[in-house]
Parts: structure tokens; C-alpha cells; sequence
């Protein structure tokens, strides 16, 4: 199914590895144009680099930090001045953080809404005007099923995806006359980097293979997902087909959590 994404272009915040990279090689197959920004020039370079051979796609790599307002700017502009106009607007940044709520101060707290909270807010900030410009356009939030459904010890990110969710729906309602439609993808239980760098850091004995393996025995599917999920919900979300959808909060977690 052609999804209509040819020539439209992408920027995708966290894109140089795992689930953002995942969407931007999705968005290169269907044709688009895609910039990626993430905080390490030299592993978002090679990423960038192993796209175009793999895709022969428009991709542009830009080094930012999400909590650095000057480098977003950057990259945005830069985006811009490259291909003339943003259409998709994919905010991936982010982490997992779970910790007891007696264990957080301050720091922890602000630390955790200035990437996933604030980094969203710069980033649509940013991207409103030049969809106002061409008439429309798509933003994606990328969050999480906690977001919904909180569980103990899960501070602080169940509460930054929250609000992710909360801006999403608010976003969705008052950008409606412009014709940008946002959504939130709410995923967990995807292979992603951050995934690979706790298998590392644990220690874990066999091979990152066998760690995925023994993660997947636990969920309900029996497999965890692919970032070529997510990049295909985003694809489609993004797409004319999806032009009658805004506001929506929808799980890409296998049918993990009990929440719709």
C-alpha cells in the first residue's frame, strides 16, 4: 500500500539508533526525507551514512540535544535550509528512568521533564510555523502505556509520559484549523539500544540474542517487538491514510498493559 510519504520530509529527534532509526528507515522506504538529530555526532553519522546506502534516501544528520534549546534550533533550521520544508515531526528522544519516589530529589525530577516533556514542547515549538506555512503537517510523540497506567516505583517517567499524553490530546485540539494532526504512540517491549546497553551493563551471561530471547518468554505475544513496528505505526499515522485521526494515545506494546 502506498502511503503517500513520497517528498514529504521527516525530522526525527533520537533518530541514530534503535526505535528512531527503526522510523527513519521507514520513512525512507516510503519515499520521504528524513532528519535525524541525536547527541553523539559520530554514531548518528554512521547511522546516517548506513541509511542512505541501504535506502539511496535523503538523509540528513544533525547533532542536537533535546535539552539544549540552541542545538534544536539548529536543527530545525538546518532541516529546513536542506530541504525547503518539514512535514513530519517525530519527537523519539528519550529514556527510561524507574526509580521508588523516596529515591528522587529534585534533579531527578527536572532532569527527566526537561528531555521528554521540554524536548517535545522545543521541538513543536519549533515545527508550528513552517507546518503553518505548507498547510499542515503530522506530529508524533513517542511515550509510553505507563503514561496511562502508572505502577509503583515507575517515577519519573510514568509522570513526564503523562504529560506527553496530556499535550498530545491538548496539541491535537487547538492545531486542528491548521491542519497539523498529532498522535502519541505509547510503546514498550521494542528492541531498542537503551535495551542493549542494560543487557551490557548487567552482565548478563549468553548473547544480546539470548537476552531478548529470555525478555520475550515473558510477554503475551512471546516476542518482543521490532523497531520496524514502530516504524510502521509511525508511517501510517503520518500518512493520508490516517487523515481522520488526531488526538489518539494507541499501544504498540504487544497487548502488554491492561489499559486501552
Amino acid at each position: 500500500m502506498d502511503l503517500g510519504l513520497t517528498g514529504k520530509v521527516a525530522v526525527i529527534t533520537g533518530g541514530s539508533e534503535g526505535i528512531g532509526r527503526g522510523i527513519a528507515l521507514r520513512f525512507l522506504e516510503e519515499g520521504a526525507k528524513v532528519a535525524i538529530c541525536a547527541r553523539r555526532d559520530d554514531v548518528l553519522q554512521q547511522a546516517a551514512e548506513e541509511l542512505r546506502t541501504s535506502t539511496d534516501g535523503d538523509v540528513l544528520a544533525v547533532p542536537a540535544d533535546v535539552t539544549k534549546p540552541e542545538t534544536l534550533t539548529n536543527f530545525i533550521n538546518t532541516a529546513v535550509q536542506h530541504f525547503g520544508r518539514i512535514d513530519i515531526l517525530v519527537n523519539n528522544a528519550g529514556r527510561s528512568a524507574a526509580s521508588a519516589f523516596d529515591d528522587l530529589d529534585d534533579d531527578d525530577w527536572h532532569a527527566d521533564l526537561d528531555l521528554k516533556l521540554m524536548g517535545a514542547v522545543r521541538c513543536v515549538r519549533l515545527v508550528i510555523p513552517h507546518m503553518k506555512h505548507i498547510g499542515g503537517g503530522r506530529i508524533i510523540n513517542v511515550t509510553h502505556p505507563g503514561g496511562k497506567q502508572p505502577g509503583a516505583a515507575s517515577y519519573p517517567t510514568s509522570v513526564s509520559r503523562a504529560a506527553g499524553i496530556a499535550m498530545t490530546k491538548a496539541l491535537s485540539k487547538e492545531l486542528l484549523p491548521y491542519n497539523i494532526l498529532v498522535n502519541t504512540v505509547c510503546l514498550t517491549s521494542i528492541k531498542s539500544a537503551q535495551g542493549e546497553r542494560a543487557w551490557k551493563a548487567e552482565g548478563s551471561p549468553g548473547t544480546l540474542q539470548d537476552y531478548w530471547t529470555e525478555r520475550a518468554e515473558e510477554h503475551p505475544l512471546g516476542r518482543l517487538g521490532e523497531p520496524s513496528d514502530a516504524g510502521a505505526l509511525v508511517a501510517f499515522l503520518t500518512s493520508e491514510c490516517a487523515s481522520f485521526i488526531t488526538g489518539t494515545a494507541i499501544n504498540l506494546d504487544g497487548g502488554l498493559s491492561n489499559v486501552v
